[in-house]
C-alpha cells in the first residue's frame, strides 16, 4: 500500500496526551475556592466554601500526597497514563499548594472577614479590642481556657512531644532569663473549646487568646517567640488481602493511623529559623513538607461561621420533595413501594427527591412487611441519624433474614462502620465485610417478597451512599425495579461476596473488578463503529472522576471518528480536550455548586439506540480494579427520558459550570450575551418542586 504523505497514527499512550492526577484535583480545589470567592454567593456559604477546601486540601494531603511522597522515596517509576515522575508531581504541587494558601488568605483577610463584619459577624483579632473587653477575656482565660492546658517542654528527660495529626498548636521558644538556657516547648489548642470564643458580640482565635496569656504557664521564664503550627500526618494505609481477620486488621491500622509520617507542616507565617529548625528536626520534614501560613491557619472553623442563625446570608433553604408516585391522596393512606416499583421503574434524584420518603420508606416497607423472606444491603459510609441500620436490626430481630455488606475499610468511617457492623452483628443480622483486596462500593439493596406461589425480588441501585445527611447536599441517583434479569444479577453478586465461588456472569448490570471497564469500552466502541459506519452517535457521562488510560483511549478513538463526547466530570479529569487529531470532538465541562454533584450517568447514544446506565463507579483504577462496582441499564422509557433530560439541563449550565480547555486550565462558562446565567441546579430545584 502507498502511504507517502499520510500523517503518521497518532499514539493515544503519549503521555502529553494526560494530565496528572494530583494537578488535576489541585484545579478542582481552585473552583471550589472560586466559589468563595463569589460576590454573587451569599455571604455565610462563602465561608462555608472555604471551610470545605481547607477539609478538602487536610484530605488531599493526608491521602494523595502521602501515598506520591512514599513513592517518590521509593523511586517506584510513574503508573499513571501521563507519565510524569514522582518528583516533579511533588514540585508541582507544593508550587501550586503555596499559590492556593496565599489565595485562600488574602480572600479571607481581604474580602470575606470585611464583609462579615458589614453584616455584624465580627471575626477579631486580640489588638483590635477594647481594654474592657480584653479584661473581660482574661477572666475567661483563667475561669474556662487556663484548666485546659499541659505546656509540655523538650530537654533532659523530656521528649518532644507528640503531636496529634491537624491539632493546632502553639509552638514556644522559653528562657531562663538567669541561666540564659532556652528550650521549645509546646501547648495543644484545646480541641474540646470553640475554635471562635464569643466575647461581646466579636468571635475570638483561641489560640491568641492562649498566647497572650501563655507566659502563666511558664513562670519567671521569658517567651522569646510564640507561634501558631499544625501537623498533617499519612492517614492511607492498606490491608493486606492474606488478613484472616479484615476487622482486627482495620483496627490496628487505625491505631496506626494516629502515628503516620508528617506530610505536612503548617506554621505561622514569620516564625523564626530558630523555630523552623526545632520543629523540622523533630518532625522529620523538609522545606518542601513546610508551608507558612498568612493569617488564619486551619480554616475549617468557618464551617461553623456558616451555620450562624442569619438566613439573609444564607441560601434559601432547599425541602426535598417526595417523588409524585410516592405521594399519596389519601392522608391516612401509606403507600406500598412494592407496589409502586411493581407498576414500573422509579428513578428518584437526590436531593430534589426526598430520601427518606423513597429510600428508607422502601427499607422501612420491607422491615414491616410479613411477606419479605429477606433483605441484604452494602453500606459503605452511612450517618449517626441513619434510620436504616436500625431498621435492618429491627429486621433482623423480626425473624427476617437480614444480610448487610459492611465496607469497613471506607476512608475516615472506618471505626463508625466497625461499631454499626458490631451493633448488627449482636442482633442477628448476618455482616459481611467484605473480600480483603477489595472495597465493596456498590450502592445496593435487594429485598425478596412471597408473593402468593412465586417469589419476587426488588432491588434499588444508587450512586449513592445510604446516608440522609449527605443526601441533602450531594447530587445522587437511584433506580427501584423488579426486573427479573437485574435482580437475579443482583442476587448473584450477593451470593458471591457472601459465599465462596468464581465470580458469575451478569445478564444486565456491569461488575467491577470483573466487566466494568470492558463494559464501558465495548460500549464507547459500539458507538464509534455505527458512527464510522454512518449512524450517528454520542457519548455523554457524568462522573466525579475520569482517569483510566483505557477507557481515555476508548474515548480519543471515538472523538477521532467524529463522535461527540461530552465529559461533566466534578473533580479529577486525567484526559485533554480539543487536542487537534486526537479530542477534537471531546467537551469536558464540571459543575461546581451549591450541591455537591456525585451521581453517575453514561448515556450511549447511536441512532435510534440510546442505552443508559447509572451505578457506583468513577473511570479510575482503584474503582475498576480494587473495588466491588456495579452499574446498571436504566431501560424504562419514563426513567430512561428523566435521565436525559437531566443531562441536557446540566449540558446548559452557564452559572454554575467550568470548561476544560485545550491547555487543559479550566474557565468558567459564560452566557451568551445578552443571556441570563443558567443554573442547571435552581433549573432542578425547580423542576422537582413543579415551578
Amino acid at each position: 500500500m502507498h502511504t507517502q504523505g499520510l500523517p503518521s497514527p497518532i499514539d493515544l499512550h503519549d503521555p502529553s496526551l494526560y494530565t496528572n492526577r494530583e494537578l488535576s484535583w489541585l484545579d478542582f480545589y481552585g473552583r471550589v475556592l472560586a466559589l468563595a470567592d463569589d460576590p454573587t454567593t451569599p455571604l455565610l456559604e462563602r465561608c462555608k466554601f472555604l471551610s470545605i477546601c481547607a477539609g478538602i486540601l487536610d484530605e488531599f494531603f493526608m491521602v494523595r500526597v502521602a501515598a506520591v511522597q512514599e513513592a517518590a522515596a521509593a523511586q517506584r517509576q510513574p503508573s499513571t497514563p501521563d507519565a510524569m515522575p514522582r518528583d516533579d508531581v511533588v514540585d508541582a504541587v507544593v508550587a501550586q499548594v503555596r499559590e492556593l494558601i496565599a489565595v485562600q488568605a488574602e480572600m479571607w483577610t481581604e474580602r470575606l472577614r470585611p464583609a462579615l463584619a458589614t453584616e455584624s459577624v465580627l471575626i477579631s483579632d486580640l489588638d483590635e479590642l477594647s481594654d474592657a473587653q480584653r479584661a473581660a477575656i482574661t477572666e475567661m482565660y483563667d475561669r474556662q481556657i487556663a484548666p485546659t492546658l499541659t505546656p509540655l517542654a523538650v530537654g533532659p528527660g523530656l521528649p518532644f512531644p507528640y503531636i496529634s495529626g491537624l491539632s493546632l498548636n502553639l509552638g514556644l521558644l522559653v528562657r531562663d532569663p538567669e541561666t540564659r538556657e532556652q528550650r521549645f516547648a509546646r501547648v495543644k489548642v484545646p480541641p474540646g473549646l470553640p475554635r471562635l470564643l464569643p466575647v461581646d458580640g466579636h468571635l475570638v482565635p483561641l489560640e491568641q487568646i492562649m498566647a497572650a496569656h501563655i507566659d502563666r504557664l511558664f513562670p519567671g521564664m521569658q517567651v522569646v517567640e510564640c507561634v501558631v503550627f499544625r501537623v498533617t500526618r499519612d492517614a492511607d494505609f492498606d490491608i493486606s488481602e492474606d488478613a484472616d481477620d479484615l476487622l482486627g486488621a482495620v483496627e490496628d491500622q487505625l491505631r496506626q493511623r494516629r502515628f503516620g509520617h508528617v506530610v505536612r507542616l503548617e506554621i505561622e507565617e514569620g516564625a523564626s529559623r530558630g523555630m523552623l529548625e526545632e520543629l523540622s528536626r523533630a518532625l522529620e520534614v523538609g522545606p518542601s513538607e513546610t508551608y507558612a501560613v498568612p493569617g488564619l491557619i486551619d480554616m475549617t472553623c468557618l464551617g461553623k461561621i456558616s451555620q450562624l442563625p442569619r438566613p439573609d446570608l444564607r441560601d434559601r433553604p432547599w425541602k426535598p420533595l417526595v417523588p409524585a408516585r410516592l405521594r399519596s391522596t389519601d392522608s391516612d393512606a401509606s403507600i406500598d413501594m412494592f407496589e409502586v416499583i411493581r407498576h414500573g421503574d422509579l428513578l428518584v434524584h437526590h436531593p430534589y427527591d426526598d430520601f427518606s420518603a423513597s429510600v428508607e420508606r422502601f427499607v422501612a416497607n420491607a422491615v414491616d412487611d410479613p411477606s419479605v423472606l429477606a433483605i441484604k444491603q452494602t453500606m459503605y459510609r452511612t450517618s449517626g441519624d441513619s434510620p436504616i441500620v436500625p431498621a435492618l436490626i429491627r429486621a433482623a430481630e423480626r425473624g427476617i433474614q437480614t444480610v448487610c455488606l459492611v465496607e469497613v475499610k471506607a476512608r475516615f468511617d472506618e471505626e463508625r462502620n466497625i461499631r454499626w457492623a458490631r451493633a448488627m452483628e449482636r442482633a442477628g443480622v448476618h455482616v459481611v465485610y467484605g473480600i480483603p483486596g477489595l472495597k465493596t462500593h456498590g450502592k445496593l439493596c435487594l429485598v425478596v417478597r412471597q408473593e402468593g406461589d412465586e417469589v419476587r425480588r426488588y432491588v434499588h441501585i444508587g450512586t449513592g451512599n445510604y446516608n440522609p445527611s449527605t443526601a441533602r447536599h450531594y447530587t445522587d441517583v437511584g433506580i427501584f425495579t423488579c426486573d427479573d434479569a437485574v435482580t437475579r444479577d443482583v442476587a448473584n453478586l450477593f451470593n458471591y461476596l457472601t459465599g465462596f465461588g468464581r465470580p458469575p456472569e451478569y445478564e444486565k448490570i456491569l461488575v467491577a473488578p470483573n466487566h466494568l471497564r470492558n463494559g464501558l469500552i465495548e460500549e464507547i466502541d459500539r458507538v464509534t463503529a455505527a458512527h464510522t459506519n454512518g449512524t450517528p452517535g454520542s457519548v455523554v457521562m457524568k462522573l466525579n472522576a475520569c482517569l483510566d488510560g483505557p477507557l481515555i483511549e476508548a474515548i480519543y478513538r471515538a472523538s477521532q471518528a467524529g463522535v461527540q463526547v461530552h465529559l461533566i466530570v466534578r473533580s479529577i479529569c486525567g484526559l485533554r480536550a480539543g487536542i487537534p487529531g486526537v479530542s477534537d470532538n471531546v467537551h469536558v465541562t464540571s459543575i461546581v455548586g451549591r450541591f455537591l454533584e456525585h451521581a453517575r450517568i453514561f448515556c450511549f447514544q447511536s441512532g435510534d439506540d440510546t442505552r443508559v446506565l447509572i451505578g457506583s463507579s468513577d473511570l479510575m483504577v482503584r474503582n475498576l480494579d480494587h473495588r466491588v462496582e456495579v452499574l446498571a441499564p436504566v431501560e424504562d422509557p419514563a426513567c430512561k427520558n428523566e435521565l436525559l433530560s437531566v443531562l441536557e439541563i446540566m449540558r446548559k449550565d452557564t452559572a454554575l459550570a467550568w470548561a476544560l480547555d485545550a491547555d487543559g486550565t479550566w474557565s468558567r462558562v459564560q452566557p451568551a450575551s445578552g443571556d441570563a446565567p443558567f443554573n442547571s441546579q435552581v433549573a432542578l430545584m425547580q423542576r422537582a418542586s413543579g415551578a
